[in-house]
């Protein structure tokens, strides 16, 4: 829907002479074209994008060059999110300073956030960084479902990002700095909250599945780390497992871990390691329980 809505925009605004030869009367040609891509997460990534529109297999590029210099059909491209775009003109209507005085410094500006999972009210919004993570929960989210200290973990931005649990939600601070220092990453802005009825060895497993999935395969760490993470989890989530295998699945995401070209690696890596930081009891206590089990 949403691209028949932008398609239909564009050719009115063709209709009218504001894009096409002599667009608006500027003298310059100025032609915008509108491509659906398949949804492959991998493509997310601005020369896996490039490699995309020209009808290659989504696999990202070596850099450099970066697009600034060599971008789409060997042109200059500069790739941006729809977001920056959408903040442009207020940017420039009401100025640079202004846009700056929201959020902590080296973290300024508006984002769109989300929230989804166990929240009564799931919805987009902008708000001003910086903003704490609970405010923005019971504000927009109409708080957690069951209550705050119902509050098992939150995820704070989107899937790539290392879960949280719920002693640091209530003092955590949505920007990149707060992030960094607490070892998690503010992403996307994309929250997922989760109460206490979640499995969360699982939801990280499902996680795993899902980076196995999309990873292009290019990148060997990429490609075998990523299946050998997802194997692993599966068997954390049943409890078939070592104690000792956490180790070694955390030093596998350590090697997986910024040795690939594009980020789909840390990505996959950065959940896990959330996971054993955060909820390491949890984990063992599935591994002995199955053990107990077993040997009865």
């Amino acid at each position: 829907r949403e691209r028949e809505a932008l398609q239909s925009a564009i050719d009115e605004a063709y209709d009218a002479g504001l894009l096409g030869g002599n667009a608006a009367g500027s003298g310059w040609d100025f032609d915008l074209y509108l491509t659906h891509g398949a949804g492959a997460y991998i493509c997310g990534e601005e020369t896996a994008l490039l490699e995309s529109l020209e009808g290659r297999k989504g696999m990202p590029r070596m850099k450099p060059p970066f697009p600034a210099g060599a971008g789409l059909y060997g042109c200059p491209t500069t790739v941006n999110n729809v977001e920056s775009i959408a903040v442009t003109p207020t940017i420039l209507r009401r100025g640079g300073v202004w846009f700056a005085s929201f959020g902590r410094p080296n973290n300024t500006g508006t984002k769109l956030f989300a929230l989804t999972g166990h929240v009564n009210t799931p919805c987009v919004f902008e708000e001003s960084m910086s903003t704490p993570m609970r405010e923005m929960i019971e504000k927009y989210g109409g708080g957690v479902r069951g209550g705050w200290d119902n509050l098992k973990a939150v995820i704070p931005g989107g899937a790539s990002c290392p879960i949280l649990p719920a002693e640091l939600c209530g003092e955590a601070i949505m920007d990149f700095d707060w992030m960094r220092e607490n070892k998690s990453s503010l992403g996307t802005g994309c929250m997922i909250v989760m109460d206490q009825s979640t499995d969360v060895v699982k939801a990280i497993w499902r996680l795993s599945k899902f980076f196995k999935h999309e990873s292009c395969g290019q990148c060997t760490p990429c490609r075998e780390g990523t299946g050998w993470m997802m194997r692993v989890m599966e068997r954390l989530v049943r409890g078939d497992a070592e104690v000792a295998e956490i180790d070694m699945l955390l030093d596998v995401s350590k090697q997986v871990e910024g040795h690939t070209i594009c980020a789909l690696g840390d990505a996959a890596a950065w959940p896990i390691q959330g996971l054993i930081r955060h909820f390491r009891s949890d984990i063992e206590a599935r591994i002995r329980a199955k053990s107990v089990i077993a040997a009865e």
